[in-house]
């Protein structure tokens, strides 16, 4: 694959200022889908509007592989004074992530909005939809650790009301977004907290000069609160173990749209936060960091991935089962921070990007099967792949990658994950992780074994093949899921870079 710092794809009038573009591009798109006059308008804005996001997105990418970072000024203070926007290869990595979800979800959402809300509400929908992508890109591109925390909010405003949007067709949604509502604040709350707690030792709010300022004048006890106030208030948003009480039931009463938008990139957007303050903020090897990783997060992502796995075997709803995955594989990918260096760091951004794909396709492809029946439970899909083939087809491929079948990303990001614990000497990391996947084989071979040979029940209701609009974009995601599992030179180009610029050497 052709290296992204011999792509132009851009005017070099418009890739000076894409980083910001990505960002507002959004915020104005979810006021003009709110103001249309109609949803069928409100979808033709918000599909242009996550083109042109991806496009900058891309751009991006591409200048920060010529750069290393690009540094983007807002109102021409220069930091650490003014808020700028920072954009490394880890940013740029999930600035793609979310771009590119964002877009195909944008596409589906034309046939899942017509089946789950009702009409007069689909212009606010999509209007919350590129809110909360605005947000999401903001997280990924600020280089400024308060302004990383607006960003958050921007982007839970969007998802706590979209949530509830659920409601219409399942009340369960309404509590369910409460809970998210409730536990979200509490989460964005101990952020800030903890950023008051360091801006009181360090005088700055720009993330690089932090660092430096906290590695020139050491660490004290406000730092040390601090630091443990933003863990647990990241942790929460990241739906770590045992902090992912509202994931569940925001997973499986949400509308599909909003579901896919959540399992694919929210949640990586916190844990990238926890990654920035882990290793570039507080240096690893310092006091705060070291016993985190040791002592705390490595048993508790641990604890997250048998625990939530073996919740996710014995779960009869569909959805819930794959909200418990979820939490376990975040629990995977919080065990190669613990793993510690630049390869454990380097093996979960990738791991990151594999399962924000491999969920996409998941709960897009679920989505176009609950468009024909309205069914939850995973009996009720019995015999289901001789009806919908095509969207069968989809939800295998991501099924085989969350798997770690070979051939797909899923694979190499935990054949990677696996190495990078060998090679730093955590055997007991290793075995949990081998334990997790075999739990991962067993639920995920259920739901399969379901859809695929047993016969559906008497007098229950024949499904239809997904519409085009939902298969395409769900195969897509699919076949860029194979793609990387043969050719993984852009993701793994960019977590290389990415990890070795946040240890300060050159990968």
């Amino acid at each position: 694959m052709i290296g992204l710092e011999t792509l132009y794809v851009a005017p070099a009038s418009l890739v000076a200022h894409a980083p910001i573009l990505a960002i507002v591009i959004p915020l104005l798109g979810a006021c003009a889908a709110g103001l249309s006059p109609g949803g069928r308008s409100a979808w033709m804005i918000c599909v242009a509007t996550a083109v042109f996001t991806a496009w900058m997105s891309l751009a991006t990418a591409c200048e920060v592989m010529r750069q290393d970072a690009v540094v983007y000024v807002l109102g021409g203070f220069q930091p650490p004074l003014g808020i700028t926007l920072r954009v490394d290869a880890i940013g740029a990595l999930l600035g793609l992530l979310i771009s590119v979800v964002g877009l195909l979800a944008a596409v589906v959402s034309g046939h899942s909005l017509v089946a789950e809300i009702r009409k007069e509400k689909h212009s606010l929908f999509l209007s919350g939809f590129l809110l909360c992508q605005a947000g999401l890109i903001g997280i990924v591109y600020t280089g400024d650790a308060f302004n990383a925390f607006v960003c958050l909010e921007i982007s839970s405003i969007g998802t706590y009301a979209l949530v509830a949007s659920g409601g219409a067709s399942d009340r369960r949604a309404l509590p369910a977004a409460f809970n998210y509502l409730i536990l979200g604040t509490i989460g964005a709350t101990f952020y800030v907290i903890g950023i008051g707690f360091i801006y009181g030792a360090t005088g700055t709010l720009n993330m690089v000069d932090m660092a430096a300022r906290l590695a020139a004048h050491g660490q004290s006890a406000p730092v040390h609160a601090g630091f443990a106030f933003i863990m647990v208030g990241l942790g929460i948003k990241a739906a770590m173990f045992p902090l992912h009480g509202w994931l569940p039931g925001a997973y499986a009463y949400a509308p599909s749209l909003i579901t896919l938008l959540l399992a694919a990139t929210a949640t990586k957007t916190a844990i990238y936060l926890m990654a920035r303050f882990l290793f570039e903020v507080f240096p690893d090897g310092a006091a705060a960091s070291e016993v985190f990783l040791t002592w705390i997060l490595g048993p508790l992502a641990a604890a997250g991935l048998i625990v939530c796995s073996l919740q996710a075997i014995f779960e009869q709803d569909i959805r819930r089962a794959l909200a418990f995955s979820s939490v376990a594989q975040v629990g995977f990918i919080l065990l190669g921070f613990a793993v510690g260096g630049d390869q454990g760091l380097s093996a979960s951004l990738f791991f990151v990007v594999a399962h924000g794909l491999i969920k996409g396709v998941l709960f897009m492809a679920l989505g176009g099967l609950t468009i024909g029946i309205r069914a939850r439970r995973i009996v009720d899909f019995a015999g289901i792949g001789r009806d919908a083939p095509w969207t069968v087809l989809a939800f295998s491929v991501g099924a085989a990658s969350l798997v770690g079948t070979p051939l797909t990303m899923g694979f190499l990001a935990k054949w990677q994950m696996i190495e990078a614990a060998l090679a730093g000497e955590r055997y007991w990391i290793a075995a949990v992780m081998v334990a997790g996947s075999a739990l991962t084989l067993l639920y995920v071979g259920r739901i399969l074994e379901v859809m695929m040979f047993r016969e559906p029940a008497p007098g229950a209701p024949r499904a239809k093949e997904a519409p085009a609009g939902v298969i395409l974009p769900a195969l897509v995601l699919g076949g860029i899921s194979i793609w990387f599992g043969v050719d993984s030179s852009l993701p793994g180009q960019l977590s290389v870079a990415g990890a070795a610029g946040l240890f300060g050497v050159r990968p």
